[in-house]
């Protein structure tokens, strides 16, 4: 074949394995090479290793996207759905922190791995793919790690994976009892502190279990049904943080001297960001968890105005002001 780069021809066969394909375009941005070029590399690629499919990735798509058909190079290896859930929670954690950069390595390294994965048969992988990140989110939030039981992250997930009743021993914080809980996990919400998301036969709503206070935790053989309107992002963008509470409208105003910061740090995926003459940056979004939202806007200090709601206003001024009576004493 006339194009030497046979490394690359690997690369993008590699690539090509993955569930979504890659389109012409994808190659070319990619492998920084013209639309002939990318022609090319994608037909030497069906020289070499097989034929491809088309794929349908979205409805009514303008570009055609192409896989590999042969899974032969990602027989090489064996990648668990749990690992690839795992590295695209890393992804996103990066990405929200602002480290774009390792964020992009990681995201080439998440490709590959995807395409590697098709060795396992294609249903039952992105069947198990698509339950974990549907049943796991992020809250990114600066802290110390909560430690929890050794094993603990494994007996929940298969529970959630195949809808088992779980039960374990709970330690209650409030009033510092321990009791046994039978629980259907609908999922894990990781942030400072890393909870399960479930319902009991008691009350039937969802609610939270800290990790850090569960123990002895197996998993029955008693099945249940999902409420399949329950989603765990949507639960999950109620509440600042983790606590959960109805929603309120947050409005936050940012100095000019800390409108560069406020306008790039993100307080909630559905926010809005809005530059003002005086040179201040007015921060929207909707959530519940004032006390979580008011640990928070302590370290912005006197950068920050909060304009609604009162009650958030009012919480901030007793914190500030119990803190300042104890520190003062």
């Amino acid at each position: 074949m006339r194009y030497k780069r046979v490394s690359d021809i690997v690369k993008l066969a590699i690539r090509l394995q993955g569930m979504g394909g890659l389109t012409i375009h994808d190659i070319m941005g990619e492998f920084k090479v013209r639309r002939r070029t990318a022609e090319r590399m994608r037909g030497a690629v069906e020289a070499v290793f097989g034929g491809l499919e088309e794929v349908e990735v979205d409805k009514g798509a303008m570009r055609r996207h192409w896989r590999l058909q042969s899974s032969e190079l990602g027989g090489l290896w064996c990648v668990s759905a749990e690992e690839l859930a795992e590295l695209e929670f890393a992804v996103a954690g990066l990405e929200r922190a602002g480290l774009t950069e390792l964020a992009a390595s990681l995201r080439k390294l998440r490709d590959n791995l995807h395409a590697i994965a098709r060795s396992r048969p294609s249903g039952e992988r992105e069947s198990d793919l698509e339950m974990l990140m549907r049943t796991e989110g992020l809250a990114v939030r600066a802290g110390p790690r909560p430690r929890f039981e050794e094993g603990l992250l494994s007996v929940l997930r298969e529970a959630i994976k195949f809808s088992r009743v779980v039960e374990f021993d709970y330690f209650a914080q409030g009033t510092g009892r321990q009791s046994t809980r039978r629980v259907q996990p609908y999922g894990l919400l990781y942030g400072n502190r890393a909870f399960l998301v479930g319902k009991t036969d008691s009350d039937g709503d969802v609610r939270l279990w800290r990790l850090a206070n569960v123990s002895e935790a197996r998993t029955s053989m008693e099945r249940f049904e999902r409420d399949p309107a329950f989603d765990l992002q949507s639960y999950a963008k109620r509440s600042f943080g983790t606590f959960q509470e109805k929603p309120v409208d947050v409005v936050l105003r940012f100095n000019a001297d800390a409108a560069r910061d406020a306008a790039a740090f993100l307080f909630h995926p559905d926010q809005t960001v809005t530059e003002n003459e005086d040179g201040s940056v007015t921060v929207r979004f909707k959530a519940g968890g004032i006390e979580e939202m008011c640990w928070h806007l302590v370290t912005w200090e006197d950068g920050v105005t909060v304009e609604k709601p009162a009650r958030l206003r009012r919480r901030l001024v007793e914190m500030c002001a119990s803190l300042a009576a104890y520190h003062s004493a």
